[in-house]
């Protein structure tokens, strides 16, 4: 389990393609202490929670190997990694920590696109736009996940929907370098998802009835 708050930008170094091009080997430098990280540990890559396989330390900075599998590169924005991109990172939670964002399972649902950027005193306010599947699960003041950062939902438009971002968050994310037309991984909120379920199991007893 994660809470949205990213902990490191880290920078892929190299992918490697395997099995016909449905398994991905991705290094990743990032600012983690080595000795921290154990083979198997689980860190959300841009809200994807992918396992270590193996990890390192060369020319003054760790790097961990993770496999990217056929579900993660048809659902996420992996798909489109290589050597350069930046992602978000952040370690997974342990008992005592604090809960600085929202519950966040790492289980990417599946993307979101860009519509607009309109940068405000320092803050930017972008809005996205979400498949029908997704977008009714998302609710003005709920929360959301959005390549791994835990944001609020500002408003909603039908499938559209709007965050505000603070300077922090543009300059210690990705998200600065975000522009309209680009996709952005999407985890709608737990709660939404169970709450939605509970309703539609309501729905079907008094149909059944």
């Amino acid at each position: 389990m994660f809470t949205g708050i990213v902990t490191d930008v880290g920078e892929i170094e190299s992918v490697t393609h395997t099995a016909q091009n449905r398994l991905h080997r991705v290094r990743i430098l990032c600012h983690y202490d080595q000795t921290t990280i154990a083979d198997g540990a689980s860190i959300a890559c841009n809200g994807t929670c992918l396992t270590v396989v193996l990890s390192g330390v060369a020319g003054g900075r760790t790097w961990f190997d993770v496999d990217v599998g056929t579900e993660t590169l048809d659902v996420t924005t992996a798909k489109h990694w290589a050597a350069g991109t930046r992602l978000n990172l952040e370690r997974a939670l342990k008992i005592g920590d604090e809960l600085g964002g929202h519950i966040v399972a790492g289980h990417v649902d599946g993307t979101a696109t860009i519509l607009t950027r309109d940068d405000q005193h320092g803050m930017a306010r972008f809005e996205f736009c979400a498949s029908p599947n997704l977008a009714r699960f998302i609710a003005a003041k709920g929360s959301v996940t959005l390549d791994g950062v835990s944001l609020t939902v500002n408003s909603v438009r039908k499938e559209a929907f709007s965050v505000l971002t603070i300077p922090r968050t543009l300059d210690l994310t990705t998200l600065g370098n975000w522009r309209p037309d680009s996709e952005v991984n999407i985890e709608v909120d737990l709660m939404a998802r169970y709450a939605a379920r509970l309703s539609e199991m309501k729905c079907a007893s008094s149909t059944e009835i």
